[in-house]
């Protein structure tokens, strides 16, 4: 089965919440999560939808077993095929409408642009993997797509399943009180985030700068993007060779490198 992610459909067509249906061996830890702060108004607003399926309730042995060692021997277990593709398939049929994302380190690095690519879909299913992970016929035969949240390992994938759904509800108008909220975060701007201050003006004498006091909004503006490009090349310089710069921006930079030398 193959789903084509390229021939993503257009969100604004859709009017119903934004919906994951996460298939994992621990629920119990999706849950809590999905009952406080953003994504708790998203869902209490209709704008989100998550149902966790317990994987383990499509087993068909009495102990509920969901992995087994591998073939060829070595060491950890393997989830087995027949319950995951019971547990998606009861879910969401034969042939899925959605793509059926597996969490796992070997996937493609999970950034904002996938996410902004992610958020165009109505639907999406998430497959946590577990142990020394999934049979290869899942791979081959259900999965969709992969995702990965960075080259360490967890011990499953909830957390990065967790992770995209609250990255992906940031993106669903509506979501976050600021409208502009989403596009400001690092990295939904191609570079990191400026400095943020508030109240109190001075603490242990250390001031608020000068120029966000001025009520000057074409100031403040061009001092926010210079602190997002200073913060960017410091830390993340390789955000900068994709990031379409303005000649001021240009001139700001050959500044920061000719101090540097």
């Amino acid at each position: 089965m193959v789903f084509d992610l390229l021939a993503k459909p257009d969100a604004s067509n859709y009017n119903t919440a934004m919906r994951f249906d996460v298939f994992t061996l621990f629920p119990g830890m999706i849950h809590p999560y999905l009952e406080l702060s953003i994504l708790n108004r998203a869902v209490l607003r209709g704008l989100l939808e998550v149902d966790v399926h317990d994987i383990r309730e499509w087993t068909m042995d009495k102990h509920s077993v969901t992995d087994d060692t591998p073939y060829g021997g070595g060491g950890g277990m393997v989830m087995k095929p027949d319950p995951i593709f019971a547990a998606v398939e009861d879910v969401l049929g034969e042939s899925p409408d959605c793509p059926v994302i597996l969490m796992t380190p070997q996937g493609r690095t999970f950034t904002q642009k996938v996410a902004l690519e992610l958020s165009q879909y109505p639907h999406l299913a998430l497959l946590c993997g577990r142990y020394e992970g999934v049979d290869e016929r899942v791979r081959q035969h259900l999965v969709t797509d992969e995702i990965s949240f960075g080259d360490y390992v967890l011990t499953g994938g909830e957390l990065p399943a967790l992770s995209l759904i609250d990255a992906l509800t940031r993106l669903i108008p509506g979501a976050l009180g600021d409208p502009d909220g989403a596009m400001d975060d690092s990295h939904a701007s191609g570079m990191l985030e400026y400095p943020h201050y508030t109240r109190p003006m001075s603490f242990r004498g250390w001031e608020v700068p000068e120029v966000l006091l001025s009520g000057n909004h074409g100031r403040i503006a061009r001092w926010r993007r210079e602190q997002a490009l200073l913060r960017t090349w410091q830390r993340r310089p390789d955000l900068l060779e994709h990031l379409e710069l303005s000649a001021e921006d240009r001139a700001f930079l050959e500044k920061l490198k000719s101090e540097k030398m």
